[in-house]
């Protein structure tokens, strides 16, 4: 099972939201997940993971089973010196029992050029793919199969909306 999860942001909580599914290129979601966080740490440049990172948690918890593998809205390394970044510390903080794909829009500083993955018919930006548990080029490959003719992921956009509120993602 893979879950796609990404968290937004209303002051003072947040709403995270999760979508299962069993193959990269599935096309729906075998189920969705979205639950409140009241309260939410603030931002921290450089620590974002400390904002996101008991959201993430609090919605897998709620799961029936655990996921093999879960792609976060973000990174799991930071720049070429591979700091860690939210991917790496929700790998640790489930006992790195559960590979963790980072799929962010834009660059972080440094980021290394084979981060980089072209998708989609007509992009022009690449998505920066990192993980961990998993080696990269396997990370890129399954993201690249993911189902959608653009940039993003349908079931990645989709979990954006669902977590801000969209019903019908």
């Amino acid at each position: 099972m893979i879950l796609a999860a990404d968290v937004h942001y209303q002051d003072p909580g947040a709403t995270v939201a999760g979508l299962l599914f069993e193959d990269w290129p599935d096309a729906q979601a075998l189920s969705r997940h979205r639950l409140s966080v009241p309260e939410v740490a603030a931002y921290e440049p450089g620590a974002f993971y400390k904002r996101e990172l008991p959201c993430l948690l609090a919605l897998i918890e709620t799961l029936p089973q655990l996921p093999t593998v879960i792609v976060v809205d973000g990174h799991v390394h930071l720049g070429r010196a591979q700091r860690p970044g939210l991917g790496w510390h929700l790998w640790d903080a489930l006992e790195r029992r559960v590979a963790v794909i980072g799929v962010a829009k834009t660059a972080f500083h440094d980021s290394p050029a084979d981060a980089e993955l072209m998708r989609g018919r007509e992009a022009i930006r690449p998505l920066y793919i990192s993980s961990v548990g998993l080696p990269l080029d396997e990370a890129k490959s399954a993201i690249a199969r993911m189902h959608g003719p653009h940039r993003l992921p349908t079931l990645l956009k989709a979990v954006d909306g669902l977590c801000r509120g969209h019903d019908n993602p």
